[in-house]
C-alpha cells in the first residue's frame, strides 16, 4: 500500500501549545485524571460568559444567516468595526477595507499567505504567540524573531529589532497587548517600532486582540493611529477575549496606510477571502451589537473584578515561590514567569511541563512554544477562578520544592 505523508510545507511549522504536553492531558483525562488546564485562553471552561445582548441579536438574526455573506464580511458589521476605530482617532480606514474572519487566526494565515515568497522575512517577537512564526513559515517565509527585554517591562529590545532587518524583510508583527508576557507597550516603543517600519518599507501586521484587557489604569495606544498615512498597517482583533466568544469565531482585518501602493498585495488578499467563500455568518452578527453596546468587560478588569483578582493573586504567588520571578501583566489573560535557572537547571522545559502535568495533574505550556529562546519560563493561564489558582500554584510551588530536573 502507497504511504501518505505530511507535505514538506509543515516541517517548519510548529504550533506547541496544543504538541504532546496537550496529548498527554487528554490521554490522562480517558484515563479518568481530573487535570488542572492552565493552557490556553479559553474563558468558556472557567464560567466567563458572553454578554446576553450578543446571544439575543445573534440568535434573532440566525434565519437570515443561512447563506454566504459578501466575502469580506456582512457590511453592518464592517461599519462597525470602521466607527470603533474612528473612535480611536483612526479615520482612514473604510468599510472595504475591513475583513471578517473566523477568528484573527485564519486572517493572519490569509494575509501572510498573500505576501510572502520563499525566503522572505518577517519580524516576530520572541516570546510570541505561536501562530504568528507557524504561519509565516508555512507562507514560505522565514520568522526572524527579535528580543522582548524582560527586564525592561517585556517591550521589544529596538535595537535588536533594528539589527534583524535585512532587504529580504517585508514586515513587522507587534503583539500589543502581548502574548504570552501581558506588556502593553507604551506610544514611545510603538513609535519606535513604526519609524523603523517606514524607514525599511516594512509592512506592520498588528495584533491588538487583548486591546480591550488592560489593568491599573494602563492606557492601550492602536499601531494604526501611529502609522498614519505612508506605513501599511494591518490590523487584526475581533470579539474572542474581551467578549468571551471564542467559539463563534468573528475576528476582523482592518487595512489602514498608503493601500494605493499596496494594491496589488490587496488583490492577493481579495482573492484569497474570496477562496473561503466567508466567514461564519452568524458569529459577524456578533459585531455590530458587542461593539456598540455595554462593555461588560471592565467590570472584570477594575479593582474586585474577576479577572484582575485572579491575576493579582497568581502573581503574589508565583513570585513567593523561591527561584521563580515573574512581572505583572498590565493587559491580556497570561503570566510569564521565569524560573532561575541557578535553581532550575532545566535542558527541556517541554519535559518540565510534562513532568508537571504527570505529578500534580496542572497543564501549563512550557516558555519555548512560545518561541522563547530559553528553556526557563513557562504560561500561566490567569482565567480560573481565585479558589483553582490557590490551588493551582500552590501545587506549582510544591511541586518545585522537589524538582530534579
Amino acid at each position: 500500500m502507497a504511504e501518505f505523508k505530511q507535505s514538506t510545507k509543515l516541517h517548519n511549522v510548529l504550533y506547541d501549545i496544543r504538541g504532546p504536553v496537550l496529548e498527554q492531558a487528554q490521554k490522562m483525562e480517558s484515563e479518568g485524571h481530573r487535570i488542572l488546564k492552565l493552557n490556553i485562553g479559553n474563558p468558556a471552561p472557567f464560567g466567563f460568559e458572553a454578554p446576553d445582548a450578543i446571544l439575543v441579536d445573534m440568535i434573532r438574526h440566525l434565519p437570515h444567516a443561512q447563506g454566504y455573506s459578501d466575502s469580506r464580511g456582512i457590511f453592518s458589521a464592517r461599519t462597525a468595526v470602521v466607527q470603533y476605530y474612528q473612535t480611536r482617532g483612526i479615520h482612514t480606514i473604510h468599510v472595504d477595507d475591513v475583513y471578517l474572519g473566523n477568528g484573527v487566526s485564519e486572517l493572519i494565515t490569509l494575509s501572510l499567505m498573500a505576501l510572502l515568497d520563499t525566503g522572505d522575512e518577517v519580524l516576530v517577537p520572541t516570546p510570541d504567540y505561536p501562530l504568528w512564526t507557524a504561519s509565516v513559515s508555512l507562507a514560505g517565509g522565514r520568522p526572524v524573531h527579535y528580543l522582548c527585554d524582560e527586564e525592561n517591562e517585556w517591550w521589544p529590545d529596538l535595537e535588536d529589532l533594528a539589527a534583524k532587518i535585512t532587504p529580504r524583510t517585508k514586515g513587522l508583527v507587534i503583539i500589543n497587548p502581548n502574548n504570552p508576557t501581558g506588556a502593553v507597550y507604551p506610544p514611545h516603543i510603538i513609535a519606535g517600532m513604526v519609524d523603523l517600519a517606514r524607514k525599511h518599507g516594512l509592512i506592520v501586521f498588528s495584533d491588538e486582540i487583548y486591546e480591550k484587557i488592560l489593568y491599573d489604569g494602563t492606557e492601550f495606544t492602536n499601531t494604526a493611529a501611529i502609522t498614519g498615512d505612508d506605513v501599511l498597517c494591518m490590523t487584526f482583533s475581533g470579539l474572542s477575549k474581551a467578549y468571551r466568544i471564542c467559539g463563534y469565531r468573528s475576528g476582523w482585518l482592518a487595512i489602514s496606510g498608503p493601500k494605493a501602493a499596496a494594491a496589488d498585495y490587496l488583490e492577493g488578499i481579495n482573492l484569497l477571502a474570496n477562496m473561503r467563500m466567508c466567514a461564519n455568518v452568524p458569529g459577524q452578527h456578533a459585531i455590530q451589537t458587542a461593539l456598540g453596546g455595554h462593555q461588560s468587560i471592565e467590570d472584570l478588569i477594575l479593582p474586585g473584578g474577576r479577572l484582575r483578582e485572579q491575576r493579582d493573586l497568581a502573581y503574589r504567588m508565583l513570585n513567593d515561590i523561591p527561584g521563580v520571578s515573574v512581572n505583572q501583566a498590565k493587559g491580556a489573560l497570561y503570566l510569564f514567569p521565569r524560573l532561575d535557572p541557578e535553581i532550575y537547571p532545566i535542558k527541556s522545559d517541554e519535559k518540565f511541563a510534562l513532568d508537571l502535568l504527570q505529578q500534580q495533574k496542572i497543564l501549563i505550556s512550557h516558555g519555548t512554544a512560545f518561541n522563547w529562546i530559553r528553556p526557563d519560563h513557562f504560561r500561566l493561564v490567569t482565567l480560573p477562578s481565585v479558589l483553582d489558582l490557590e490551588e493551582a500554584v500552590g501545587r506549582i510551588g510544591e511541586f518545585l520544592s522537589t524538582y530534579k530536573p
